[in-house]
């Protein structure tokens, strides 16, 4: 490798010292990046105070983040990679469509039997929600495991209003498919909300001048044996912020009906309700497994 490197020679160089790797993806990987990477740097003739904002950018997203807020992933989000990644891999099928997993998941989440109440005592209209987990010829999935979490009313989740709650996990369970491949819980309706702008994602955000909201959506994980694991979302058809999801995670398959009830009206539990609230039902499709 010469030491008298150009802009023409540098990419090569820096492929080749992946050369040696026994890892082929790896070196497959790194010598696309770099292409990609040298590429970028002359298309726009990037400068050297563009360059170190660059990186000062990246190390300020590190700061920030933490174990309830992953900044990296916001930035793979608001720039469309995550996806777009999540189409590569999951863009053609007979089963549901799946979407983004999100910053708000996370492993302490209690198990629930069905018709339980997720909402962890959280003030909110009543949502019932009943699903039905099949395979691509309708029949049912039963034993699938099923993740479920969402927003309160005002558009927060449990871990973001940890101090309120006493560090315990709301609008949040994990729930699994009866002999039907039914499952249901009781919860809130929640509501849209901005994506986190006082980092720097946030800067990119008002740079561009998009908008921050995510529309109002509930979060599944659906795992049953024989089948490829489904992380998906549903939508509010008439949310005012559907069309211009600020991570493009939106889409029109997942769109559901949140069915409005007056009060005095049977809950599909049986309950006769003293309030007003929402009903969804959905039908979710597993792909078979490929392994």
């Amino acid at each position: 490798m010469s030491i008298d490197l150009t802009e023409e020679t540098i990419t090569g160089a820096v492929q080749q010292t992946f050369d040696e790797s026994k890892d082929d993806r790896l070196r497959e990987i790194f010598v696309s990046l770099v292409q990609h990477l040298h590429d970028f740097a002359r298309e726009v003739r990037l400068t050297g105070d563009e360059w170190f904002t660059a990186v000062n950018f990246l190390e300020r997203v590190g700061h920030v983040s933490s174990p309830t807020r992953q900044e990296f992933v916001l930035l793979s989000d608001i720039l469309g990679l995550s996806v777009l990644v999540d189409q590569i891999n999951h863009g053609n099928g007979s089963a549901t469509d799946s979407t983004l997993l999100g910053p708000f998941y996370v492993e302490g989440r209690p198990r629930v039997e069905n018709g339980a109440d997720i909402s962890g005592g959280v003030a909110g209209m009543p949502l019932f929600f009943g699903g039905t987990v099949v395979d691509p010829e309708g029949r049912p999935v039963a034993g699938a495991d099923v993740d479920t979490w969402h927003s309160d009313g005002d558009g927060f989740y449990d871990v973001q209003q940890a101090d309120k709650l006493d560090g315990e996990p709301a609008m949040r369970g994990l729930l699994a498919t009866d002999d039907n491949g039914r499952f249901s819980f009781r919860s809130i309706v929640p509501r849209y909300y901005p994506v986190p702008t006082d980092g720097p994602c946030g800067e990119i955000i008002r740079a561009a001048g998009r908008s921050p909201m995510r529309p109002e959506h509930i979060h599944f994980w659906f795992h049953a044996q024989g089948y490829e694991p489904l992380v998906t979302m549903l939508f509010r058809g008439d949310d005012p912020y559907l069309e211009r999801d600020a991570v493009f995670g939106a889409k029109r398959s997942l769109v559901a009906d949140f069915v409005q009830h007056e009060a005095g009206e049977d809950a599909p539990d049986g309950t006769v309700m003293a309030e007003p609230f929402q009903t969804v039902e959905w039908i979710f499709v597993l792909e078979p497994g490929r392994r």
